[in-house]
C-alpha cells in the first residue's frame, strides 16, 4: 500500500513537472536555437552570412518545429510538453484547422527554411523556394485573420502575424505541338468552375446543386468555426482570377511573369488544400461536418487532383520557361 502511494505520488509529481513547466520548455527553446546558431557557425567555418534572413530563418525553424510538437500533443500521440500552451493559446489552435497549420507550419513550412538556410549557406539563390513560401504564408496568414474576425472565436482574436516574406529564346510553338499545356489549359477550366463553385456554396446559395453538395461532399463547409468559409471565399477571389490569367500566359508566349506566379499560388494552395482535406476529416470537426464515409474517395479524388495539377503546372513553368520568355529583340525596343 505504501509503495502505490509512493508511486501516485511520484506519477502526480512527473504529471506536474511536465504540464506546469514553462520554464523547462523556454530552456528548451533557447537551447535549440543555441545549438542552431552554433551548428551554423561550424557549416560557415566561422564566417558570418551576409544574408540576414539567415536568421530570420532559423528562428522560423525553431517555431516550425514548435508548432509541431503543439500538433503532435493535440492529437494525444506525445504528452505534457506544451500544455501549459494549449490552455492559454488562441482558441484556433484546438480546432481541426488549427491542427492541419501546425502540421503543414511543422513539416513543410520547416523544410521550406532548411533548403533556405541551405541555399545561403552555399552561396546559392533560393528565389523559387522562397516564392513558394510566400504563396503559402499568405494564404495561411488571411484564412486565420478573417476567420478569427468572422468566425465563433471572433472574441478571442490574439492574432499574431509571423512574418514574410531563365534559358534562351526557342521559337514559339502552337498548342498543337504543346500537348501537356494542353491538358494544363483543359483542366484550368473545371477548376475555376470548382473554386469558384465551392465559394457560392459557402456564401449559401439558395441552388440546389450547392444544398446537395454540403449536405452530401464536404458538410466541412458550413463547420461554425467559419475557416472553412473564409478559406473557399480566398480560394475564389484569389485562385479565380489566377486560373483566368495562368490561360492567358498559356496562350500567349512572352508573358515572363508566369513561373514566379504559378510558384505564389501552387504554394498557397497546398497549405489550403492539405488545411482543408485534414480537417474535413479530422476528429477534432463534429461529426456532423466531417465528410460521410461513402463519399471519401470521391472527396480525396477530387480534393487530390484540385492540389497536385497546380504543382505539376509550376514545375512545367519553373523547368521549362522558354515559351514565357521574350525574344531579345521585343526587349530592346522596350
Amino acid at each position: 500500500m505504501h509503495s502505490f502511494n509512493l508511486y501516485l505520488k511520484l506519477d502526480e509529481s512527473f504529471i506536474c513537472i511536465f504540464t506546469f513547466s514553462a520554464e523547462a520548455f523556454f530552456f528548451a527553446g533557447c537551447t535549440t536555437v543555441l545549438i542552431l546558431v552554433i551548428s551554423a557557425r561550424f557549416m560557415l567555418k566561422k564566417k558570418t552570412p551576409g544574408d540576414p534572413l539567415f536568421y530570420v530563418y532559423a528562428l522560423y525553424a525553431f517555431l516550425s518545429v514548435v508548432n509541431l510538437i503543439i500538433g503532435l500533443e493535440q492529437d494525444n500521440i506525445i504528452d505534457g510538453f506544451v500544455t501549459f500552451y494549449l490552455k492559454e493559446a488562441d482558441p484556433h489552435i484546438n480546432t481541426a484547422h488549427g491542427h492541419m497549420i501546425s502540421y503543414w507550419d511543422g513539416c513543410v513550412h520547416y523544410l521550406m527554411y532548411l533548403l533556405m538556410i541551405a541555399a545561403i549557406t552555399w552561396g546559392d539563390s533560393y528565389r523559387a523556394i522562397g516564392l513558394y513560401w510566400v504563396g503559402s504564408f499568405l494564404m495561411r496568414a488571411i484564412v486565420y485573420i478573417l476567420g478569427n474576425a468572422v468566425g465563433k472565436y471572433t472574441k478571442n482574436n490574439g492574432m499574431l502575424l509571423d512574418g514574410l516574406y531563365r534559358g534562351a529564346h526557342t521559337p514559339r510553338a502552337g498548342l498543337v505541338h504543346r500537348p501537356l499545356d494542353l491538358l494544363f489549359i483543359i483542366y484550368l477550366i473545371p477548376a475555376l468552375a470548382f473554386c469558384i463553385f465551392r465559394g457560392l456554396v459557402v456564401l449559401d446559395c439558395s441552388s440546389k446543386w450547392c444544398q446537395d453538395y454540403t449536405q452530401q461532399y464536404e458538410p466541412y463547409l458550413k463547420d461554425p468555426s467559419a475557416y472553412p468559409k473564409v478559406q473557399m471565399l480566398v480560394s475564389m477571389l484569389y485562385s479565380g482570377p489566377y486560373y483566368i490569367i495562368t490561360l492567358y500566359g498559356l496562350l500567349v508566349p512572352g508573358c515572363e511573369w508566369m513561373p514566379d506566379l504559378t510558384l505564389v499560388h501552387s504554394g498557397a494552395l497546398a497549405q489550403a488544400q492539405f488545411s482543408h482535406i485534414g480537417a474535413s476529416l479530422h476528429t477534432r470537426t463534429p461529426f456532423s461536418y466531417r465528410v460521410p464515409a461513402g463519399i471519401q474517395p470521391v472527396f480525396l479524388l477530387v480534393n487530390v487532383l484540385y492540389t497536385l495539377v497546380p504543382q505539376a503546372l509550376c514545375y512545367r513553368c519553373c523547368s521549362r520557361p522558354a515559351f514565357f520568355l521574350r525574344p531579345p529583340l521585343e526587349k530592346k525596343k522596350e
